[in-house]
C-alpha cells in the first residue's frame, strides 16, 4: 500500500473545484462519462496502430446506481492504468492525460476522437462525492490491478486488488448534500442532456423489449407469443447523423435527426445545411431552417454545440452570428476553445473564423436554392423572410449577398427581387424627387380600402410582415435612396405619388376654415390633425392616415431599437376631400346637422381603420338606428 498527498499547488484546490470551477454539478456525469470514453477510444486507436494486442472487445461505459449504498459507478473497458499512471494522471492536478496522448498520437488513425482537454474533469467528482475510489487494471501486460482513493483531501491511498477485467471503475460515494443524484430519473436525464451522442455506447440501468418466445409457443391466434426481456438500456446514438458524410444520409434521415433532436416538435423545418469542415479547422454539424413564428425570441437557444460528441452548451452567441441563433441543429467542433470547466466560451480568433465560415455556408445555401428552384424558394420565402430581414440587419457582409435574393411579394401573390421590382414600378410610382416608391400594406384586410385605392390607380402594393420589416426596409432606403417605402395608409395617393396633374379645390380658404372648425368639434385634437385636400369626388370623404416616419418609429420603438428616447404619441392625419360633395353639403345644412353630418363622416373614416370604439362606437350605432325608417 502507498500512501501520499497529491501534488497541488494549494490545499484549498478541492473546495475550488467544489464550489467555484463549475458552475452546475450535474457536470461531474459529463466529465467522468467523457474520460471514461476517452479511455474506451484509446484502445481503439492503439489496437489499431498495431501498439495493443489482445482482444479489444465489446466497448461501453456503464453508469450503475446504488441507492442503498450511496454510490455512482462509472464503469469502462478502456485502456485502464498502472500505478505509476494513476501517479501521473490523477495526483498531479491539471496534466492532461488525454492532450499527451493526442500530442503523441497526432495524425494516427482515431486519435481525433478523444475528447478530454484538461486533467481537473476528473476532481469534478468531489463536487457530489466525500470519497472517491478508482479500480484499474492497465491494458499493459502483466500489469497489476490497483485501488486509488481519497476523501476529498490532499491525501490518497494507493492498494493493489484483485480485478480481472482491463479498464476503469470510479465509484463515488456520494455526499450528504447531493443525495438528488442517487435517483435515477436525474442520472438519466444528465445522461441524455450531455452524453445523448457520445461515440461509445453508454448504458443505464436496463429497458424491457418484448421477443418471440424461444420456445416456439403460440396464442389463441396461432402467432407466436411475445416475451419480456431486461436488456442494457443504452441512452445514446453513437453514430449522430452529423458524424457522417453528406453523401451516406438521405432526406429521411435529417428529418428523422430533427425529431431526435427535437422530440416536441410538431413542425419539420423546411430545409437543413450540413456542415463538414476541416481546414482551416474541424468543424462538423447540421443547421435546420425553422418556420419561424412572429416571437422570434422563442426560437432561441436551439443550436446545441458539441465537443467531439460531448454536449458543451446551448448558448452559441460566441460561435455564430446573433441572426443565425435562429436556427435549429448542432454544431461540433473539438477546435473551439473552452475554459477550464467546458462550461463556457473563451473569445479566439479560430471562434470568429468559424462564426464567418458558418455565416458564409448559410448565405451560400440560400443563393443556391434560389438560383436552382426559384418556384420553391419563393414558397418558402414567407417563412425565411423574417431570417432573412434579421441577417441583414445584423451582418453586414450577409446583407450584401442576400439583397440579391430578398424578395419583395405584391397583393397579386407575385415575387420579385429588389432589383427587379424598382423596375417594374419606376416608370409610374416615383415622388416628385423622382424617388421609387414602393407602396405596401402589413395587414391586406384591415387596408382593404386603401389598397383599393391605389389598385385602381394602378398601382402596385406589396405585402410586407413581421416583427422586423419597418427596421428592414429603413435599412434598404439607407442602401438604396433611389427607393423609398410608404404604407398606402400613411397618406393620400396624390401626396404620396407625384401626379401630372393638379385638382383645383371646390373650396374657397373661408369656407375651409368653416370647416375645419366643424370637424375639428368631431374628433380628438390631441391625437387628429385635420387636413383639407384637394382630391377627386370619387375619393372618399373622409380618410385617416398616419405619416410614415411616425407610425414606423413607433413599430421600431416597440420592438426595440428605435433609436429615439422616450414614447412616441400616437397622431393622425384626418384628411377631408374638399371636393367631395358630402363634405360642401355640411356648409349648407343649419343648427345640428352641421356637426352631425361631420361627425358621421368622422365616425365612418375611424371605423373603416378599426379605430372607432366604446362609447363612441355605441354613440354612433344609436345615430345610425335612428336613421332607419
Amino acid at each position: 500500500m502507498k500512501t501520499g498527498q497529491i501534488n497541488v499547488q494549494t490545499e484549498n484546490i478541492f473546495p475550488i473545484i467544489k464550489k467555484f470551477l463549475y458552475s452546475d454539478h450535474e457536470i461531474f456525469l459529463r466529465e467522468l462519462v467523457s474520460n471514461a470514453v476517452d479511455a474506451s477510444q484509446k484502445i481503439k486507436v492503439l489496437a489499431a496502430n498495431g501498439e495493443y494486442k489482445g482482444k479489444v472487445g465489446d466497448l461501453k461505459v456503464e453508469v450503475l446506481l446504488n441507492k442503498e449504498e450511496k454510490t455512482i459507478t462509472i464503469k469502462d473497458s478502456g485502456i485502464g492504468m498502472n500505478a505509476e499512471e494513476i501517479d501521473k494522471y490523477i495526483n498531479q492536478i491539471a496534466f492532461s492525460g488525454a492532450e499527451e496522448f493526442v500530442e503523441k498520437y497526432k495524425g494516427k488513425e482515431g486519435s481525433e476522437h478523444i475528447i478530454g482537454h484538461f486533467g481537473l474533469g476528473f476532481y469534478s467528482a468531489f463536487m457530489v462525492a466525500d470519497k472517491v475510489q478508482i479500480k484499474t487494471l492497465s491494458r499493459h501486460d502483466n500489469s497489476k490491478a490497483v485501488q486509488w482513493e481519497s476523501n476529498g483531501s490532499p491525501e490518497f491511498t494507493l492498494t493493489e486488488i484483485e480485478k480481472s477485467d482491463r479498464g476503469t471503475e470510479i465509484v463515488l460515494h456520494i455526499a450528504e448534500d447531493s443525495k438528488e443524484f442517487l435517483e435515477k430519473e436525474r442520472i438519466s436525464g444528465i445522461l441524455t442532456k450531455y452524453c445523448k451522442f457520445l461515440p461509445i455506447p453508454i448504458i443505464h440501468g436496463t429497458k424491457t423489449e418484448y421477443i418471440d418466445s424461444p420456445e416456439g409457443e403460440k396464442d389463441d391466434k396461432g402467432e407466436i407469443k411475445k416475451v419480456s426481456i431486461e436488456v442494457p438500456n443504452q441512452l445514446n446514438n453513437v453514430k449522430p447523423a452529423w458524424s457522417k458524410t453528406p453523401k451516406d444520409l438521405k432526406q429521411e434521415d435529417y428529418d428523422g435527426f430533427y425529431r431526435e433532436l427535437y422530440p416536441m416538435s410538431f413542425e419539420q423545418p423546411l430545409f437543413h445545411i450540413h456542415l463538414n469542415v476541416d481546414y482551416p479547422f474541424n468543424l462538423t454539424g447540421i443547421l435546420y431552417f425553422p418556420r419561424l413564428k412572429e416571437n422570434i425570441e422563442v426560437q432561441r437557444n436551439k443550436i446545441n454545440l458539441y465537443s467531439n460528441q460531448v454536449f458543451i452548451t446551448d448558448s452559441v452567441e460566441e460561435i455564430v452570428p446573433e441572426f443565425l441563433t435562429l436556427l435549429h441543429g448542432v454544431i461540433d467542433s473539438p477546435d473551439i476553445p473552452l475554459n477550464v470547466s467546458r462550461s463556457y466560451l473563451q473569445s479566439d480568433s479560430n471562434v470568429k473564423k468559424i462564426s464567418s465560415h458558418i455565416t458564409k455556408k448559410v448565405s451560400d445555401k440560400l443563393a443556391s436554392m434560389f438560383k436552382k428552384d426559384r418556384k420553391d424558394f419563393e414558397s418558402k420565402w414567407d417563412d425565411l423572410q423574417v431570417f432573412v430581414q434579421y441577417g441583414m440587419l445584423s451582418e453586414e457582409k450577409f446583407s450584401e449577398k442576400a439583397s440579391k435574393y430578398s424578395l419583395l411579394k405584391n397583393t397579386e401573390g407575385d415575387y420579385f427581387t429588389l432589383e427587379e421590382y424598382q423596375e417594374k414600378i419606376a416608370p409610374t410610382q416615383t415622388d416628385k424627387e423622382d424617388k421609387v416608391i414602393c407602396l405596401y400594406t402589413n395587414d391586406l384586410e384591415g387596408h382593404y380600402s386603401y389598397v383599393k385605392a391605389a389598385k385602381d390607380r394602378g398601382y402596385d402594393v406589396i405585402e410586407l410582415q413581421g416583427p422586423l420589416a419597418s427596421h428592414w426596409i429603413s435599412k434598404l432606403e439607407q442602401s438604396n435612396d433611389k427607393m423609398s417605402f410608404a404604407r398606402v395608409d400613411a397618406d393620400t395617393l396624390d401626396k404620396l405619388i407625384k401626379k401630372t396633374d393638379e385638382i383645383p379645390s371646390k373650396l374657397s380658404k373661408e369656407e375651409e376654415e368653416k370647416l375645419k372648425e366643424i370637424f375639428e368639434d368631431c374628433v380628438n385634437k390631441e391625437k387628429f390633425t385635420i387636413q383639407f385636400e384637394s382630391l377627386s369626388a370619387e375619393e372618399g370623404p373622409v380618410m385617416v392616415t398616419q405619416p410614415e416616419f411616425m407610425r414606423r418609429m413607433m413599430e421600431q420603438q416597440k420592438l426595440g431599437g428605435g433609436g429615439m428616447m422616450g414614447a412616441f404619441p400616437e397622431m393622425y392625419n384626418m384628411i377631408v376631400n374638399a371636393n367631395h360633395p358630402n363634405v360642401i353639403a355640411v356648409l349648407s345644412k343649419r343648427g345640428k346637422n352641421k356637426k352631425n353630418t361631420a361627425k358621421t363622416m368622422t365616425d365612418l373614416a375611424l371605423l373603416s381603420n378599426g379605430m372607432l370604439k366604446g362609447q363612441d362606437l355605441s354613440k354612433f350605432i344609436e345615430r345610425t338606428v335612428g336613421l332607419i325608417n
